[in-house]
């Protein structure tokens, strides 16, 4: 966030982009009637908006231009461009609307206290800088994978890459399963992940407390919609019989962000909590900040900091216990074991399915913060030794495999792993153990 001279110049940036909205129709030759109309109504309102915020005391301004600027992400879609200029114009104009908006001036009506910039009873500020940075570059990665995958099936290109699967991308993009969404699947993602990189641009290093709101959309972007693309493409050999390589890619992306990410949201709900037991007002606190008494400041890292300590500032609140690594690795072999083991039918499905849901569990529970997270996996334990005995397709080598992998998972999933930050209350939950294992596990 910028303020002063960023809050001059920003207005007139975006009467410029306006301009160029409305110019864009002719300029670029647009077919679809439906797709001129939008950007030079768009235009036109952010012209107006932009011009009127320049006012003192039109904080609102900023805020309709923004919808506009999500508008501009939207049209392409919800018209079916069939021009690849206008989508990629309304993508990129939207996102600098957006912008100049409320990114680079600031949020309007934000209080912005002083206070702590670290939680209290925490060991590092969950919104620094240096931790959102992994989650905006692999929102930008998924973006541009989405943005490809987006393009072909709004028909801009006619064949699209897979390096393993063959036609697997082909196949799944085409599948019912994408047509039985009212626009293309792979625009909406292309569209959530800009937006997770807009909103982790969107605050300074205090907004765990200076804006819940914003922490809590960016929270639902990664952690709930990241979680329904990952089963989606988990469902793929289920429901299209096949892979998809750049879908396999934004899965495994977007299941890296989520325990990035979840710290934030911790020490978000952490001070909404605290400001409901002291009775303050609590909508005032959640859309425009607050402050409260306790923390600490936050350790400064400058240039001369060594690489490794600012390595280490960026994964913070996340480790890799062994058995947790492990446990992955039993889930990616057994989205391979069907075809290894020759499991068919139901029983290949299960491998398929089970398989992805024990990465993902895994994975998740590395952020210390959800390491209880972990004990899932002895639930779908369970599951694979039994299910190979009832379902359909199953042969001995299956048995054999499902059960080891099964059993291994659930002993796997005891071991608590290393906790090494501080998370204020929320300490006991993420070392939360079972009792007759909890001395073992706090000793690690």
């Amino acid at each position: 966030m910028m303020t002063g001279h960023a809050v001059r110049w920003t207005p007139f940036a975006s009467i410029a982009l306006g301009l160029w909205l409305i110019t864009s129709p002719v300029t670029f030759g647009y077919r679809s009637p439906a797709m001129a109309w939008s950007d030079i109504i768009s235009g036109l309102l952010v012209v107006i908006f932009a011009a009127v915020s320049v006012f003192p005391g039109r904080g609102w301004t900023q805020w309709a231009n923004a919808v506009v600027g999500i508008w501009l992400l939207f049209a392409p879609l919800v018209f079916c461009a069939p021009d690849p200029a206008a989508y990629i114009n309304d993508t990129l104009i939207g996102a600098l609307v957006i912008a100049f908006s409320i990114l680079i001036p600031g949020m309007p009506g934000m209080r912005m206290l002083p206070g702590p910039e670290v939680p209290p009873g925490w060991s590092y500020n969950p919104s620094s800088w240096f931790q959102r940075a992994p989650v905006i570059a692999l929102g930008i990665v998924s973006f541009v994978i989405a943005r490809y995958l987006a393009a072909f099936q709004l028909g801009y290109i006619d064949q699209v890459w897979d390096p393993f699967f063959g036609e697997g991308t082909r196949r799944a993009l085409t599948s019912s399963v994408s047509h039985a969404w009212p626009v293309s699947d792979a625009g909406l993602g292309a569209l959530a992940y800009l937006l997770e990189v807009l909103s982790g641009f969107m605050g300074d290093r205090l907004r765990w407390r200076t804006m819940p709101w914003m922490v809590l959309m960016f929270g639902v972007l990664v952690i709930p919609l990241g979680l329904t693309s990952i089963i989606l493409v988990i469902l793929q050999p289920v429901a299209v019989g096949t892979w998809c390589t750049l879908c396999l890619i934004t899965a495994l992306t977007m299941l890296i962000m989520i325990p990035l990410a979840v710290d934030e949201v911790v020490a978000m709900g952490q001070f909404l909590a605290q400001v409901h037991r002291e009775r303050q007002p609590f909508w005032t606190n959640f859309w425009r900040g607050g402050t409260m008494v306790g923390g600490a400041a936050e350790e400064a890292i400058t240039y001369q900091t060594p690489a490794r300590e600012i390595i280490a500032s960026v994964v913070r609140g996340v480790t890799l216990p062994w058995n947790l690594v492990v446990s992955a690795l039993i889930g990616l072999w057994l989205m391979a074991a069907p075809a290894v083991l020759g499991a068919r039918d139901l029983s290949a499905g299960n491998d398929y399915l089970v398989g992805p849901l024990i990465t993902v569990v895994a994975v998740i529970a590395m952020a210390e913060v959800l390491r209880p997270g972990r004990y899932v996996n002895i639930i779908l334990g369970l599951w694979l030794i039994a299910a190979p005995w009832f379902l359909a397709g199953a042969n001995a080598a299956t048995i054999w495999n499902d059960g080891i992998a099964g059993l291994a998972l659930i002993l796997l999933s005891l071991p608590l792993g290393p906790v090494r930050q501080r998370y204020g209350g929320w300490t006991q939950v993420a070392r939360w153990t079972p009792g007759p294992i909890r001395r073992r596990s706090l000793a690690e």
